[in-house]
């Protein structure tokens, strides 16, 4: 069965690495490390989930952090933001002969992030819709801002001075707000890329996502949905397929699968109580269902 993953807090993060903890008065919600590799290591290798936002920058090397199940592969000036409450994992880094891997990790408590007028949620889901990879290259201009702002955070971090902790709040709040823009723009560009879109088609199908994104553990009728946006089920499908080319009920299958894999791999929850968390009204159907979608079981995944 797959490692059942650990919750953690920023002050959790910083725990990992006491060795990079920038500032005590700072430890809960905010952490900052650069961090270089000549030889394999063993970095957050087991599942963790975060109530917290964090940067991975890429300097150089590669490395491969897994999402929810899904691997993201990261090379030299790259970038990728996670967000709260997903499973996270980075595998074992292994560098290449000569070679070394060399990265920075921020993180931002949820709290501290809640205040901010860039809605990362919708940016990390909206990446996972246009893009095949929601980590984003970056040029040398703009990986050298970003190695800036990491130095600047780093020297006020080292400093005790009166206000010190609302200077470096600021800061980091600012490192977030710069990778904000950036990947909304790399979601833009790729949002223009995709075919049959237009403005009212697209704000429709992103309030169907986030619809299914709520209700997906319960609801699995397009009528539901297509009642919720006040359209003719014909109608809504339609509009999803030229919007995305997946169908509609492709898109509620596919979110149901990922929380079920989720919860098979990152979870010691018995396969019955899945089948009633995800609202199956047997554990045949949920088979079946696992099965059609996976090419594989329920414990043949989770074996796996």
């Amino acid at each position: 069965m797959g490692d059942v993953y650990a919750e953690l807090d920023v002050r959790g993060l910083s725990q990992l690495f006491p060795e990079h903890t920038i500032n005590a008065q700072l430890e809960n919600d905010l952490f900052l490390a650069r961090m270089r590799f000549v030889s394999e290591k063993e970095v957050m290798d087991r599942p963790q989930r975060f109530d917290a936002y964090l940067i991975f920058l890429c300097y150089g090397g590669s490395m491969d952090v897994e999402i929810n199940g899904r691997i993201h592969h990261m090379e030299a000036y790259s970038m990728l933001v996670y967000t709260p409450h997903n499973v996270l994992r980075v595998h074992r880094i292994i560098p290449q002969p000569g070679k070394i891997v060399h990265y920075a990790v921020a993180a931002i408590s949820s709290e501290l992030m809640a205040n901010s007028r860039i809605n990362f949620n919708r940016i990390y889901q909206q990446s996972l819709r246009f893009m095949d990879n929601p980590t984003i290259r970056l040029s040398r201009d703009e990986m050298n801002v970003c190695r800036e702002y990491f130095g600047l955070i780093m020297d006020l971090a080292s400093r005790s001075l009166p206000g010190i902790r609302e200077a470096v709040i600021m800061a980091i709040s600012s490192v977030f707000y710069w990778a904000g823009a950036l990947w909304q723009d790399r979601v833009s560009e790729a949002q223009r890329n995709v075919r049959g879109d237009n403005s009212r088609a697209r704000a429709v199908f992103e309030d169907f996502l986030h619809l299914v994104q709520d209700h997906h553990m319960t609801e699995r009728s397009l009528g539901f949905y297509a009642d919720r946006l006040y359209m003719s089920p014909k109608y809504l499908s339609k509009l999803v397929k030229n919007v995305s080319g997946r169908s509609a009920h492709d898109w509620i299958d596919l979110l149901v699968i990922r929380q079920a894999q989720n919860l098979l791999k990152y979870s010691d929850l018995p396969i019955k109580q899945i089948v009633t968390q995800l609202n199956f009204p047997n554990q045949t159907t949920f088979y079946r269902f696992f099965k059609i979608q996976t090419g594989q079981t329920p414990t043949e995944y989770r074996k796996s």
